[in-house]
């Protein structure tokens, strides 16, 4: 879209998201989600806060790219490496970590602009099921799979029961709800043996499956978690 000159001339500055109102037209939420979104420019440069102040003078443009499919709240599913290393497209600003994946862990990770999947992700993150697979080193305590199923206590308060089996010789597969990741560590320990990967492969109906490391996809439509 063409530069904003229809307000160049003196005059007091106002909130840029009123200029891009005016300018695109649209209602001020939307212009307040263009520019959430990095799509709006002054003099150049992306600017994401709509009550920043700008003056006649300035030029405002909007991405050519953008329209009101932009507006559409966007949840990205990302697959994440040890070392965090997921980089998203720039325009997708204000997404929010949700079930963030403990330090050091990889696999599915989700970020989202939308209302409902931020709710849903924060007041029940717990009733999701989450599916992980440990790479392990060590021989397993006897009966070790059947203690892992339940009966532990972190610092004076029980742990939920969950679904222990072996992937491979070295790789454990853990399903739990209502448990924090960050306790897996602490769990393989107790039946001797030592995590030394970790990497969340389902969250709730959603599964890792056919996104490689360091990529991401949007959540399409009619999935749900």
């Amino acid at each position: 879209m063409s530069p904003d000159n229809s307000a160049r001339g003196p005059g007091e500055p106002v909130r840029l998201s009123k200029r891009v109102a005016a300018m695109v037209p649209c209602s001020r939420s939307e212009a307040e989600r263009y520019i959430e979104g990095g799509w709006v420019r002054v003099e150049g440069q992306v600017v994401d806060v709509p009550q920043a102040r700008v003056s006649p003078a300035q030029s405002v443009t909007l991405d050519p790219e953008a329209s009101r499919l932009a507006l559409t709240p966007v949840t990205v599913l990302a697959h994440e490496a040890d070392d965090g290393q997921t980089v998203l497209p720039a325009k997708w600003r204000k997404l929010q970590a949700l079930a963030p994946l403990p330090e050091g862990a990889g696999g599915l990770a989700v970020y989202s602009q939308d209302f409902r999947i931020v709710r849903k992700l924060t007041e029940d993150a717990l009733a999701l099921e989450q599916e992980w697979v440990v790479q392990v080193e060590g021989q397993i305590a006897p009966g070790g799979l059947a203690r892992l199923g339940g009966g532990w206590s972190w610092r004076g308060q029980s742990l939920p029961p969950l679904k222990a089996s072996w992937q491979s010789e070295q790789r454990l597969r853990l399903a739990f709800k209502g448990m924090d990741p960050a306790h897996i560590p602490w769990l393989c320990e107790q039946v001797n043996l030592k995590p030394l990967q970790g990497r969340r492969i389902r969250l709730g109906r959603l599964p890792l499956a056919g996104l490689p490391p360091g990529q991401w996809r949007t959540l399409l439509p009619h999935e749900r978690f």
